[in-house]
């Protein structure tokens, strides 16, 4: 494509993502991510509840009941709650991660389970909050067509395993199904990457710039013919928990910090 069509196509690809971003159950609607001790854990408006919830809704909405591995829902006397759609009382629920989860919708809120490095928790959005649409606008670098890459992909035989570090100043354990690799300014780069349903390769990244989020950002990479992917550092974006303190990021491993300057993608501003 053309300079021009390049062009509009990376700022529809911005558009849609803002979208996402600021959409229902999106990233800014979530309004909680509470970790859960075993035994009940109630939930409510009440300050006193072990999960917090919006000023709107009850005092007490329920107890989640918590044996170290399964997740069980008690509504509250009076109320009446949905699971995927279904009005319940009581409910044994299935994580985010597993194939089918158990979303629980209640006045504009929707909760799950969330398992995170071994831990669980309750994620809560809140469809009904501001925050939705009073993120400042994101700031990105001049769009160039230069950190446009045709990369290779090496699927490696097995799995590697690799640390993480996390938001919580933790460190995580992830899976990395292969290497990507391309040439930037006369230097060949390497890249650990991960697998995605959809074809795609997820990229968590460091580079040297000085005005992009410090942890690292996140581009997942396109397959275009056999082991040859677009790596597009133009939709180079910030992870979730720039925008928002209940995300659970993993941000580069070691073998992804990038010596090179990549002035292409999300700015960060700390604004948000």
């Amino acid at each position: 494509m053309n300079s021009e069509e390049y062009e509009k196509s990376i700022l529809e690809w911005r558009k849609n993502d803002d979208a996402k971003l600021r959409g229902e159950n999106g990233w800014l609607a979530l309004a909680g991510l509470f970790w859960l001790n075993e035994g009940p854990n109630t939930a409510g408006s009440d300050s006193a509840c072990d999960i917090l919830l919006p000023p709107r809704a009850p005092a007490s909405f329920g107890t989640f009941e918590f044996d170290g591995k399964n997740v069980s829902l008690r509504v509250a006397d009076g109320l009446q709650a949905e699971v995927n759609g279904r009005s319940v009382k009581r409910a044994v629920l299935k994580s985010r991660q597993d194939p089918k989860p158990s979303f629980i919708t209640f006045d504009g809120l929707r909760m799950v389970v969330h398992k995170h490095n071994g831990r669980y928790a309750i994620r809560i959005w809140d469809n009904l909050s501001p925050e939705r649409e009073s993120l400042a606008p994101r700031e990105w670098y001049p769009i160039d067509q230069k950190y446009c890459f045709r990369a290779t992909y090496t699927r490696f035989k097995e799995p590697v395993k690799a640390n993480l570090p996390n938001v919580f100043g933790d460190v995580e354990e992830w899976q990395m199904t292969g290497q990507l690799v391309f040439e930037f300014n006369g230097q060949t780069h390497a890249l650990d990457v991960t697998e995605q349903d959809d074809g795609s390769l997820f990229v968590q990244f460091k580079d040297s710039t000085q005005n992009t989020y410090p942890p690292g950002r996140y581009v997942y990479a396109q397959p275009e013919k056999g082991t040859q992917y677009t790596l597009d550092f133009n939709i180079a974006h910030n992870p979730p928990c720039v925008f928002t303190p209940f995300a659970t990021c993993a941000f580069a491993p070691k073998q992804n910090h990038l010596k090179a300057a990549i002035e292409a993608g999300e700015i960060y501003t700390n604004k948000h």
